[in-house]
């Protein structure tokens, strides 16, 4: 966990012309080697100069992060893309027209401006360019290059408020920029565009059937929604445990009927040992459960509302001190693979189909 050593500064930016002299500040702190906290359109971000190793390194500290997982660095110009690769593949500069400014990250091969120790001291490198004026106008003021996770203790659910940096960060890092709410509530997808057919990394709010319309032919890695591998990671988020609550979670999966009894067959046990229960499910069944604390992450067929709320929803059962949260499965479709994905994470692949 990272040292805490200094005075975060938490500035609220709500118009880029009347607060352009904190943004010009924070690109400085970045400049210098600092670390600076900011809202992009997918999660906060915490970010350093992606050139400078030791900013890459503080920010490993501040999250308490594996220096062996990559850090995603943002861009905000595509010219900006040839510094920081060797190379450019046709099927990269289509995504990037397609999909740039947006929450589309791209592995790429790395150019020597990259220390490795952004990379996770891989040959390659992650890029994204985020479509958040706050995100943009920051990169530039910093010099075109923030290396960026998000901005979280490494294994806690990715924050999309800026109260939830403050938490995690507080002490660590020099400034957050709050920009208010985030958009989309899930991290960039990530494709690798490396490989001899691109292959999704992380699923995201950039799905397979968008890639392919724009590629053709995409593939998804096989380890998304199973248990990690051993393996080096290839990219942000895929070998350790990730967006995990402080409690016990578990994922169930099933018929309606079916998996609301089961649910609130283990709550009533669970209760009975003197735990405090929390239920993660959709507006169908909000009002079947017998938890303590029951959070609707919104209408089922509403695959966008779900993902802007799951990661709140966990916080919040931290700040009720939830023990013990069973949740649907949300294997819907679209951007239902992107929340499977990391909910799956969350709860360490405990599953049960009933």
């Amino acid at each position: 966990m990272g040292k805490k050593s200094v005075k975060t500064e938490l500035v609220t930016i709500r118009e880029l012309d009347k607060d352009a002299a904190w943004i010009r500040r924070a690109g400085q702190i970045l400049r210098e080697g600092g670390l600076v906290a900011f809202p992009t359109e997918t999660v906060y971000g915490l970010g350093g100069d992606a050139l400078n190793p030791r900013s890459s390194q503080k920010i490993y500290e501040a999250k308490g992060r594996p220096s062996d997982n990559p850090l995603i660095v943002h861009i905000c110009r595509r010219e900006d893309l040839g510094t920081i690769t060797s190379h450019i593949p046709e099927g990269a500069v289509k995504l990037a027209e397609k999909f740039w400014p947006g929450p589309l990250t791209m592995v790429l091969p790395r150019s020597d401006r990259v220390p490795r120790e952004t990379t996770g001291g891989l040959d390659t490198v992650a890029v994204r360019m985020p479509d958040h004026k706050v995100a943009l106008a920051l990169i530039d003021a910093a010099g075109g290059y923030v290396a960026a996770p998000s901005a979280n203790t490494s294994g806690k659910p990715s924050p999309t408020l800026a109260k939830y940096v403050m938490e995690d960060m507080d002490g660590r890092i020099e400034m957050i920029l709050d920009g208010g709410p985030v958009g989309i509530g899930l991290e960039s997808t990530i494709v690798d565009m490396t490989s001899e057919v691109p292959t999704i990394l992380r699923p995201g709010y950039i799905t397979q059937e968008m890639l392919e319309q724009t590629l053709g032919r995409v593939e998804t890695d096989r380890a998304l929604l199973s248990p990690d591998s051993g393996q080096p990671p290839r990219a942000p988020g895929m070998k350790y445990r990730h967006y995990a609550p402080a409690g016990e979670l578990t994922v169930v999966s099933g018929q309606q009927d079916a998996v609301v009894e089961w649910i609130n067959d283990r709550l009533r046990r669970r209760q009975a040992e003197g735990k405090r229960t929390g239920v993660i499910c959709t507006e169908a069944t909000k009002d079947r459960y017998l938890a303590d604390r029951v959070k609707n992450a919104g209408k089922r067929d509403d695959e966008a509302e779900i993902a802007r709320e799951l990661y709140r929803i966990l916080r919040e059962f931290d700040d009720e001190q939830v023990e013990v949260i069973y949740s649907e499965a949300f294997d819907t479709a679209g951007m239902g693979q992107a929340v499977m994905n990391r909910l799956l994470k969350a709860a360490g692949y405990h599953v049960e189909n009933v």
